[in-house]
C-alpha cells in the first residue's frame, strides 16, 4: 500500500486532467512516408500552435529496453506512463539472465529439459522468429536450443511465427533460411533438432485480450496437432503461401513441415514446451490454452500431457504461466495506486486492441482495479476485421464516452488510447494510415471542446513512433527504398523517433513555466499528471515535464 500524495498548493483546476494516448504517432524525422505530416490534422496543429509543447523520449534506455536501437513498444510505453520511473524491461531481463547463465540455473529450466531427457521426449519451442526485440529475438532462441544440446536433450521442435510487424513487413527469409542452417549445423546423430510449423503472427497464435480465438485454435492446431498444409520446409513454404496469398509475412497462412506425409513435430505427451516470447499481451490465450484444464473458448480435440512454461510470468497477478524462466520486472508505487491512495477518480476507456494498456500494463502489469470504488475502466469492443479496411476503428465511439465522463463532472483524471496510429500503422499501407490519423483527429477536436468548457487540463502524448514512419529508408542517405515497381518499400515496424507532448491548458494563469523542460521520457508523464491534480509527485519520480513556479 501507498500513502496518500501531498498537496502542492499551487496548482488545481475546476475539470479534469485528461491524458489522451495517440498510440504510435510520433515526430518523423523524414517527409518521405510520414503519415502523420501527410495527413490533414486541424485539430492537432491548432492544439500544438496554441498551447506549451515539447518532445519526448519513448524507445531504447528511456523505456527499459536495453540499447537506444531498440524501438519502443505500447507495453513498456504504458508501463512508462503509468510508473513514473523507468524500469528494465523484457528484452534486457532476457538478455541479462541468458547472459549471466541464471535463465539455465533456474528450476523451470533444469525441470523441462530434464523431463525431456529422462522421457527421450522432445522440447518444442513457439514464439516470433525475429530480432525485433519487442516480443522475442532469434539469438535468445539459439542460446537455449544451444544449452538444451548441452542439457542432454536430443530432440528439438522450434514452431516459428513469422513477424513481419516489428521487422520489415517481407523480411522471414532473412531469418528463417539462416535459422534452418544453423539448426542443420548443431544436428548430429544424438541431436535433431528441425522447423516444426509456422504461420503469420496475425493468422495463428498471437491473439491479445480476447479479440480472435480462431487465431489461437488456429495456432492450438497447427503446433500441437500438425493440422495445417503441409510443406517440405519452412523456406518452401514461406516462398509458395506468399505466391499464392500475395500475404505479407505477418498474414501468412500456418504451415507444418512433414516427411513423408508426417508432421515432424506435433506435441504429445511428455514433452515439454517453451513460449519463448517474452511479452505478455500476445502470450496469454496461448498459455491458457496449454494451462487450462477446461477451455471454453475452442475445442483443442487433445490436450497433451506436457511440462509448460514461458519465457517470463506474463500476468503477475493472475500467475501466467505457472511456470516461467526469467522473473518480470517488480513495478510498484504506480501512478493508479497514489491516485487511489489519494481519493482521486480515475476512468480510463480504449477499445479492445489498447484495453490493457490503460489498464493492466498501465498498472504496472497488475490485473483489475486497485479499488473498485474511484476506478472505472470502459472497453469499447474492437472490430474483427483487417485495419486498413476500418482504419477510423472506434475513436468515435471513444471519444464519445469520453466526452460524456467529463460532462458528468464525477471524474478527477482520465485516460484513453487511441490505437489508430500503432494498430493502422503496422500494416503498412500508406493510404490508410493517413486516414486513422484524420480519424482521430476528428475526435481531439471533440474531447479539447469538452475539456475547455468543464475547464480542464487535456495532456497529449503517445507511446512509441509508427505512423510517423511507414517506409524503408536508408540509414546513410536517408533514401526511401524502393521496391522493383519503384513504389516505395513498406515499413510495418515501429519507429525510433521522439513523441509529442502538448499540455492543452485552457485556464492556465501563471502557476508553472510556460516553457516545458526538454530532454525527458515518457516515463516524466505520471509526475506531470500529479502536478496538475495538486499534487507533489514522490521523490523518486522523473521530473515532470511542468515547473511550478
Amino acid at each position: 500500500m501507498v500513502e496518500a500524495l501531498k498537496k502542492n498548493g499551487k496548482l488545481s483546476r475546476k475539470g479534469p486532467v485528461v491524458l489522451v494516448i495517440m498510440d504510435g504517432v510520433g515526430i518523423g524525422k523524414y517527409k518521405e512516408g510520414d503519415a502523420v505530416q501527410a495527413a490533414q490534422l486541424d485539430n492537432l496543429d491548432s492544439l500544438s500552435a496554441t498551447y506549451p509543447h515539447t518532445e519526448l523520449k519513448a524507445h531504447g534506455v528511456a523505456v527499459g529496453l536495453p540499447t537506444d536501437d531498440d524501438m519502443g513498444n505500447s507495453e513498456v510505453g504504458h508501463n512508462a506512463m503509468g510508473c513514473g520511473r523507468v524500469f528494465a524491461q523484457g528484452a534486457k531481463l532476457v538478455a541479462n539472465s541468458i547472459k549471466s547463465k541464471e535463465m539455465f540455473n533456474g528450476e523451470t529450466w533444469k525441470k523441462l529439459t530434464n523431463n525431456v531427457v529422462d522421457k527421450d521426449s522432445t522440447l518444442h519451442f513457439i514464439g516470433l522468429l525475429s530480432d525485433g526485440n519487442v516480443h522475442s529475438h532469434v539469438d535468445t532462441l539459439k542460446a537455449m536450443i544451444v544449452q538444451a544440446k548441452a542439457d542432454g536433450v536430443k530432440k528439438v521442435r522450434v514452431h516459428a511465427l513469422l513477424d513481419g510487424r516489428d521487422v520489415g513487413e517481407m523480411s522471414a527469409l532473412e531469418y528463417f533460411d539462416p535459422f534452418a542452417e544453423f539448426l542443420k549445423e548443431l544436428s548430429t546423430d544424438d541431436f535433431d533438432a528441425k522447423i516444426a510449423s509456422g504461420g503469420g503472427r496475425m493468422q495463428i497464435t498471437m491473439d491479445r485480450y480476447d479479440a480472435n480465438w480462431d487465431m489461437v485454435k488456429k495456432g492450438w492446431e497447427t503446433h500441437v496437432l500438425g493440422e495445417a498444409r503441409k510443406f517440405d520446409s519452412a523456406h518452401d513454404a514461406i516462398v509458395k503461401l506468399r505466391e499464392e496469398t500475395g500475404a505479407i509475412d505477418q498474414d501468412l497462412p500456418p504451415f507444418v513441415i512433414a516427411e513423408d506425409g508426417k508432421p515432424v513435430g506435433t506435441i504429445e505427451d511428455g514433452d515439454s514446451v517453451i513460449l519463448f516470447n517474452f511479452r505478455g499481451d500476445r502470450a496469454l490465450e496461448i498459455t491458457k490454452a496449454f494451462e487450462a484444464e477446461e477451455l471454453t473458448e475452442f475445442d483443442r480435440k487433445r490436450r497433451p500431457d506436457v511440462e509448460y512454461a514461458g519465457m517470463m510470468e506474463y500476468d503477475g497477478d493472475l500467475h501466467l504461466p505457472a511456470q516461467f524462466l526469467v522473473t518480470p520486472p517488480k513495478i510498484d508505487r504506480t501512478l493508479g495506486e497514489y491516485l487511489v491512495a489519494s481519493k482521486v477518480k480515475t476512468f480510463s476507456i480504449s477499445e479492445t486492441q489498447k484495453f490493457g494498456h490503460v489498464t493492466y500494463f498501465f498498472n504496472g502489469n497488475k490485473t483489475g482495479y486497485f479499488d473498485h470504488g474511484y476506478e472505472q475502466y470502459v472497453e469499447v469492443p474492437s472490430d474483427i476485421v483487417p485495419f486498413e479496411q476500418r482504419p477510423w476503428m472506434k475513436c468515435a465511439e471513444i471519444a464519445d464516452k469520453v466526452i460524456e465522463a467529463v460532462a458528468e463532472d464525477k471524474w478527477d483524471f482520465i485516460k484513453l488510447n487511441f490505437p489508430n496510429g500503432d494498430m493502422v500503422g503496422h500494416t503498412g499501407i500508406f493510404e490508410a494510415v493517413v486516414c486513422s490519423m484524420e480519424a482521430m483527429d476528428l475526435q481531439l477536436g471533440r474531447i479539447r471542446k469538452a475539456v475547455e468548457a468543464a475547464g480542464g487540463v487535456m495532456i497529449l502524448v503517445a507511446d512509441h513512433g509508427n505512423a510517423d514512419d511507414m517506409f524503408e529508408h536508408d540509414k546513410k542517405t536517408g533514401e526511401v527504398k524502393r521496391k522493383a515497381d519503384g513504389s516505395p518499400k513498406a515499413k510495418t515496424s515501429h519507429s525510433l523517433n521522439p513523441v509529442p507532448c502538448i499540455i492543452a491548458d485552457p485556464t492556465y494563469n501563471g502557476e508553472y513555466d510556460k516553457t516545458l523542460v526538454e530532454g525527458l521520457g515518457i516515463s516524466s508523464i505520471p509526475a506531470t499528471v500529479m502536478n496538475f491534480l495538486g499534487f507533489v509527485p514522490p521523490e523518486d519520480y522523473d521530473q515532470s515535464i511542468i515547473t511550478l513556479k
